[in-house]
């Protein structure tokens, strides 16, 4: 079975700082791994060099169990979602999403079917022709969703998506998303340094910490470490319980 994401001894350094060190990884198909760590890290510098975007200073980023270096960016068939959904100003919703599809010089009436079938899934009957300034933080954020998720990559890489949304939104969002990734067996890698998050969407769970990523072989385990800062959060939120009953 091929393995959609795999990583070897990566390692990563500014400077004199090294940001990333001896990075192993492995995902499964339609698995979505949590990492989670404190800002900088080195979160969102391991999610750049699993996609490519930068290059590590050791080790080797396997999709599919090809070096994804050796192949042009259009070809490595992995997708970063950043915080901002950034989306095309001038495109309409339907056109925003369809905008990989038509990039692959996909056929139209297939464009058209899996573009209102995405619109669907994403809960936005209804706004297609809308532009992306008639829209609200979360619908911007489902649009980018879709145009992400409607190329089916084999990889898609999230760096802390739902940051900029208020909690109601964020909660629908995480509950859509998982929803999606299962129906179109998305493998993912989710960065969040919010703990509730990262146990709700991950199957499996993993921490930065000094440069190297511990990764945990259930939530259990993750839970019960002392590691990680998990027990001082739910004692935190235990002790405010208490006071407030």
């Amino acid at each position: 079975m091929v393995t959609p994401l795999e990583t070897k001894h990566i390692s990563k350094s500014y400077g004199n700082e090294r940001v990333l060190s001896d990075i192993n990884l492995s995902l499964n198909s339609n698995e979505t791994l949590s990492i989670l760590g404190r800002s900088g890290c080195g979160k969102t510098t391991l999610l750049k060099v699993l996609g490519g975007l930068e290059s590590p200073d050791g080790g080797t980023v396997f999709v599919n169990q090809t070096d994804i270096q050796t192949l042009q960016p259009q070809d490595r068939d992995v997708v970063y979602l950043y915080q901002e959904a950034l989306l095309f100003p001038h495109l309409t919703v339907f056109e925003n999403i369809a905008f990989g599809l038509r990039l692959r010089k996909i056929d139209e009436k297939k464009v058209s079917k899996r573009t209102h079938t995405m619109i669907r899934k994403l809960q936005l009957n209804g706004m297609a022709d809308r532009m992306p300034d008639q829209l609200s933080g979360g619908q911007k954020q489902r649009v980018s969703f879709g145009r992400a998720l409607i190329t089916n990559p084999s990889v898609l890489l999230l760096d802390e998506p739902f940051g900029n949304l208020d909690a109601y939104t964020r909660s629908n969002m995480q509950e859509l998303f998982k929803q999606i990734a299962n129906d179109l067996t998305i493998t993912a890698v989710f960065v969040t340094h919010n703990v509730k998050e990262a146990i709700l969407m991950g199957d499996r769970i993993g921490s930065i910490s000094e440069g190297g990523l511990t990764i945990y072989p259930s939530v259990e385990a993750f839970v019960e470490s002392e590691k990680n800062g998990v027990q001082e959060e739910i004692e935190f939120w235990q002790s405010i319980d208490k006071n407030t009953n």
